[in-house]
């Protein structure tokens, strides 16, 4: 078999090991959080739709929220986001969320510097009272190089077919490269926890980083009987956040 048809096989068979996890995470009332941010184009709605493929559609929510509007921008931050968090059985995954204000909104003046100040000083409380209070959370960091970012979002603009994909922000994307390495290495630094690490992942390939990421959601899980046959994560795509990875080319510079 080619590589492709190899990479095609093993994602059945993780997506059956997804589906026993949910049965399983059902059964036993687990709630489960995946947060997923990354670059523009970093093919995030590529991970999560191979994710959800087959798992079920009411114990499964995708949230990918628009801007907020005038009543939510007076709301406390979280608060639009936290009606949307599991109960027992359920699985949410979040298309980007309330790291918007740690990315986008510095990037584009879309919220104050002071804002953005107490959001980095208030999410790691955020995240660990998730977790304390029965949260299995996976928070991932998806990351491209400047080179495949402009390829992508060429594509976008050019076929018809991926209209829903483009925004007016993909325009500025390339333009402010260094200003979003700049809020992401903040945001990695001070939004990195024991409780609540980032998991980072190398995407520049949509296969590998779309395989990696399952296998690290099993891996994480736990289950001996679900993870017989599945491979570890590979350890040059996919790695829990520490700082040398700014620095040593593991992270986009």
């Amino acid at each position: 078999m080619s590589k492709s048809d190899d990479d095609e096989a093993e994602l059945v068979q993780l997506q059956l090991a997804l589906i026993a996890l949910q049965k399983k995470a059902i059964k036993d009332g687990d709630k489960i959080l995946v947060v997923f941010e990354g670059r523009d184009a970093a093919g995030k709605d590529g991970v999560i739709a191979r994710i959800t493929e087959h798992l079920s559609r009411r114990a499964t929510t995708v949230v990918a929220l628009p801007k907020p509007t005038d009543r939510e921008r007076s709301e406390w931050y979280f608060q639009r986001y936290v009606e949307w968090l599991p109960a027992c059985g359920e699985a949410v995954l979040f298309n980007r969320s309330w790291y918007n204000r740690a990315g986008v909104e510095r990037v584009m003046d879309f919220s104050t510097p002071q804002q953005q100040e107490q959001f980095l000083r208030d999410v790691p409380a955020f995240e660990r009272m998730l977790v304390e209070n029965g949260m299995r959370y996976v928070k991932f960091w998806l990351d491209i190089s400047r080179e495949e970012q402009a390829k992508r979002l060429k594509s976008r603009r050019e076929d018809p077919l991926k209209a829903f994909k483009t925004s007016p922000l993909d325009a500025v994307a390339q333009e402010k490269w260094d200003d979003y390495t700049k809020a992401r290495d903040e945001m990695l630094m001070r939004t990195h926890s024991d409780i609540a690490p980032w998991i980072c992942v190398r995407a520049d390939h949509k296969k590998a980083a779309r395989l990696n990421v399952i296998r690290w959601l099993l891996h994480a899980a736990g289950d001996k009987k679900i993870l017989k046959g599945v491979e570890r994560p590979d350890p040059a795509v996919i790695f829990p956040f520490e700082p040398a990875a700014l620095e040593d080319g593991r992270l986009a510079r």
